[in-house]
């Protein structure tokens, strides 16, 4: 099989270093980002131990200019696959108790973001069997929402499939497939220690569903067992 790359950005912990050390498994090149040098001990002792396989990149993302200077530095790789594992969460705040900033803040990086990404590494992306996914959750399917609760994390994620449909309905002539991921409830920080599914089974399931999707040039909404999930 010839050498894939991907770049996984907002890896240095929980899920995203769960995506790195699946698809470092599985013989892919993986390039990692992380918020600030010196953070993700985890994600440096992987990188250190990788044989040349993972390496580090940092990247704020609620610093648009990063974005732009990552595409530059990274502007003579080829992507097989970029996943944008970015989330924060304002807990269980109502609505209305959160404040401005906090809100602009939570759908900049959970929603905005992500897709600025996407198009600042479009040019990047092999054609025909390059992968586009974005860490969704499933609080952001409007039709499945039957119990309320984190109200604006789940608007937020919502706000990213809908401006993840929009890339992809954009996307012209380009030869892509994009996806929107919900990795199911995992035992992360955000998931708590009560959640059905390990980093590691999550990930599994996750890193299945990019390789079984790739080169359909589709875009559609996916759990981490493949299982379609309703917009």
């Amino acid at each position: 099989m010839a050498e894939r790359t991907a770049l996984i950005v907002g890896a240095s912990r929980g899920l995203g270093l769960g995506l790195v050390e699946e698809l470092a498994a599985r013989g892919w090149t993986v390039i990692a980002t992380r918020r600030a040098p010196g953070t993700a001990s985890g994600l440096t002792a992987l990188a250190e131990n990788s044989n040349g396989k993972v390496r580090i990149e940092t990247l704020d993302l609620e610093e648009s200019g990063q974005i732009d200077a990552l595409a530059e530095r990274l502007s003579g790789e080829m992507l097989d696959l970029l996943f944008v594992n970015a989330g924060i969460s304002l807990g269980r705040i109502k609505a209305g108790a959160a404040t401005r900033e906090d809100v602009a803040r939570l759908f900049v990086t959970n929603a905005v973001a992500p897709i600025h990404v996407a198009e600042a590494f479009l040019g990047r992306m092999r054609d025909g069997t390059g992968v586009i996914a974005m860490m969704s959750s499933g609080l952001g399917s409007v039709s499945n929402n039957f119990r309320g609760g984190a109200d604006l994390y789940s608007a937020s994620k919502a706000a990213l499939n809908k401006l993840t449909r929009g890339f992809a309905a954009g996307l012209g002539d380009r030869r892509l497939t994009v996806l929107s991921i919900s990795p199911g409830w995992v035992r992360t920080d955000m998931g708590g220690p009560n959640a059905m599914l390990s980093v590691q089974d999550s990930c599994k399931g996750v890193v299945n569903v990019v390789e079984a999707k790739a080169g359909t040039m589709a875009h559609g909404f996916y759990g981490h067992d493949g299982a379609a999930v309703g917009w």
